[in-house]
């Protein structure tokens, strides 16, 4: 008997209890574990049913991610290696009753499939979640369940992956009842009901009730391939589990497990997948900073406040709302306060409107933001964000002034996007209080939060902020300070190639389909008139001085500011906008770079969309580079997680510098000297690319690198 998992004995029925925590994952020596219980729970003449149940505070969580990479070559052959395991349950001759609580996900659930009988507590969640990782159900998920739920509720569950309530499992025939008190005690009744009853042991695999005609179902499968298409764009797994899932409809279910395997394989051994499994591990890793330890003492958050009430400091006042926190909204003029708070109400109202809220959380959220035109309300708050114009003058004045109201323990947040962080501390008479809390737009709806440290900034400061991130369900990201930090340092090459590659002869909107055909949430001209060319315009006109005499400088967004098209806030920008923000190409704009180009002496030429790719994407893989020798970035991962989170880079490419290392660094490398050659010293190639791409390694291979240094470090200390 396996020690992840352990036999007990409640008179006449057994009690195997999975004890991996803290998820009780499909680690190696559980399904051994359990196999070895059913064995000995068969041929005990004494014994006449069984529980199968987690320990701690959850079923069986799914496979152990980690894993996944030691089985992509050994699943070819034999399927998944927890399929003769579910076989042998559901072949037992005595009834086994899986008793779920928590969570019963992936493998957990196709493992509970396979149990005669199903119970549940009220608050546990059931899914088939695999298609988060680039994969599909691969141990009979998307034949067993379709036989238990029907197929419009397992295509739902198989090609979206999200969980369902035990209430919704009960009405679609996953569980046989929701059990109250406790679960171990309900399902042990439970099981000798089903004994003194003699009831028949139903094998999920020989049921077909519930699999439908071939008529609703064709409506069903393609229904649900559009919308994987538009909901999951660029994504192959769910396009791939609603293939399996329609499978077991018309193959008997040896069949249908063997093309569920098929599918499985294929999936594993993607780009998507190991895309996919890079970005799960990030997120977990991303909150690891060396020299910030885990018991770090935090701040106490009770009371916000944000400076500016616009587009982003709006945003930024409901994300505070949102978590429960007080927020003192400020603003210079009652005008632009009454503007602010409309928008943010009108925000809530649609998603009362969607379904998303009720009336009451609408309201509850509006009154814990408190709007205001004096600093006064801000005395009792325990962090500050400032919202203000890219202005580093005004932002010193703001945080000169925050210095005198704000007491002494308050966190002084900027949400610059650019500016130096040490220089707005500078500003203060407590620079170790002053971090970048840099909000995404629109800061209510994007999960990203760049947390940049300053060099005098406490690590009890980084410490609450990386806490507060995940309590505004945010996903943190510790950056250092440099002009843009991660995402806008590498945003500049990204888009000063893009405009190059306009004024050298593409169209906006070529380069703009061919970004988004890579995968990308939007093109880069696109990104630009959402977020404000006259935003682009305020840090270009901050960093002017800065400009080397004789370099190329792109010249079309100047001129385009200067029509005054804003973007989308104008219905002009680089594209013209209808009442519904639809874009439609500019003629003017067009014409006007022909002649920008003409004035310039730039030969126009006709431009691939292959060399659009390679100049936008590979320019964001140089300058992540860069950003990795100056430590700006701590990890590769956390520039993909930021690159994904923040700017809609297709998260089944795995994030910039990942889909570098699926191209191969020695190609990148061979293609940005080539750059470097024909475009000037803007392509100058990174140090530490170089260095990867000649010694045949990966960003992935320096973070471990990074890693195995910072935890021999850690021990040494």
């Amino acid at each position: 008997m396996s020690e992840l998992v352990k036999l007990t004995f409640d008179g006449e029925i057994a009690v195997i209890t999975v004890d991996n925590p803290p998820v009780n994952a499909l680690s190696p020596g559980v399904p051994e574990g359990i196999k070895s219980a059913l064995e000995e729970i068969i041929v005990a003449d004494n014994i006449k049913g069984a529980v199968l149940i987690g320990g701690g505070t959850t079923f069986i969580a799914g496979a152990d991610i980690r894993e996944f990479g030691k089985i992509r070559n050994q699943t070819r052959e034999s399927g998944s290696p927890i399929l003769p395991l579910i076989l042998f349950l559901e072949d037992s001759p005595k009834p086994i009753v899986a008793a779920i609580h928590g969570t019963a996900f992936g493998g957990g659930l196709e493992i509970a499939q396979g149990a005669h009988f199903r119970v549940a507590n009220e608050k546990s969640l059931l899914g088939q979640p695999e298609v988060k990782l680039g994969l599909i159900p691969g141990a009979g998920g998307t034949q067993r369940l379709p036989r238990l739920v029907g197929t419009a509720k397992a295509v739902e569950m198989c090609a979206f992956g999200e969980p369902i309530s035990a209430k919704d499992a009960l009405e679609n025939g996953l569980v046989d009842k929701i059990v109250e008190g406790d679960l171990l005690a309900e399902a042990t009744k439970f099981i000798r009901q089903v004994i003194q009853a003699n009831k028949p042991l139903r094998k999920t695999r020989e049921s077909r009730d519930k699999l439908g005609d071939e008529a609703t179902n064709a409506a069903i499968f393609e229904t649900a391939k559009a919308t994987a298409k538009k909901i999951r764009r660029g994504l192959n797994a769910p396009l791939k589990a609603i293939d399996a899932v329609e499978a077991a409809t018309k193959l008997s279910f040896e069949e249908g497990v063997q093309f569920e395997n098929k599918l499985f394989v294929e999936c594993l051994q993607s780009v998507e997948s190991k895309a996919l499994i890079h970005v799960f591990f990030g997120e977990r890793e991303v909150a690891k900073i060396p020299d910030v330890p885990k018991d770090t003492p935090v701040l106490p958050i009770e009371e916000a406040a944000v400076i500016g009430a616009g587009t982003m400091g709006g945003g930024i006042a409901m994300n505070f709302a949102n978590a429960g926190i007080p927020v003192v909204l400020k603003e210079t003029t009652q005008e632009a306060l009454t503007r602010g708070m409309a928008t943010i109400e009108k925000n809530y109202a649609s998603s009362v409107k969607k379904g998303r809220m009720t009336e009451d959380q609408m309201q509850k959220r509006l009154s814990l933001i408190t709007p205001t035109l004096v600093y006064d309300e801000f005395a009792d708050a325990d962090v500050v964000v400032e919202a203000a114009f890219e202005n580093m003058a005004l932002k010193r004045e703001i945080f000169g002034a925050l210095d005198k109201i704000c007491k002494p323990s308050a966190i002084l947040a900027s949400n610059t996007s650019t500016l130096s962080i040490d220089e707005i501390a500078a500003a203060t008479s407590r620079p170790e209080m002053v971090i970048g809390h840099h909000f995404f737009s629109p800061a209510n709806v994007m999960r990203l939060l760049e947390i940049v440290r300053g060099e005098k900034t406490s690590k009890e400061v980084v410490a609450t902020s990386m806490k507060l991130a995940k309590r505004l369900k945010k996903l943190g990201v510790p950056v250092g300070n440099c002009r843009g930090f991660v995402g806008n340092r590498m945003v500049e090459p990204y888009g000063r190639e893009a405009q190059f590659l306009v004024e050298e002869g593409a169209t906006v909107e070529q380069v703009d389909r061919a970004l988004n055909n890579f995968g990308m949430a939007m093109g880069l001209f696109a990104m630009s008139d959402l977020a404000g060319v006259d935003v682009g315009w305020r840090v270009r006109e901050e960093y002017k001085h800065l400009e080397i005499a004789g370099r190329r400088y792109p010249i079309i967004a100047d001129k385009i500011y200067e029509l005054g098209r804003y973007g989308q806030k104008t219905k002009a920008g680089w594209y013209d906008y209808d009442e519904n923000r639809k874009p439609a190409p500019n003629a003017e704009i067009a014409q006007m770079l022909k002649d920008t180009a003409t004035n310039a002496g730039i030969r126009q030429r006709e431009i691939s969309d292959e060399e659009i790719i390679e100049r936008t994407i590979y320019a964001l893989v140089n300058e992540g580079a860069k950003i990795l020798e100056d430590g700006i970035a701590l990890r590769s991962v956390d520039i993909d997680l930021i690159y994904i989170n923040g700017f809609g880079f297709p998260v089944w490419r795995g994030g910039p510098m990942f889909y570098a290392d699926t191209i191969g660094l020695e190609k990148v490398y061979q293609k940005v000297k080539e750059l470097h050659e024909a475009h000037g010293d803007w392509w100058k190639p990174s140090g530490l690319l170089k260095k990867l791409a000649e010694t045949g390694e990966s960003f992935s291979d320096f973070d471990r690198r990074k890693l195995q240094t910072a935890t021999a470090e850690s021990a040494a200390n």
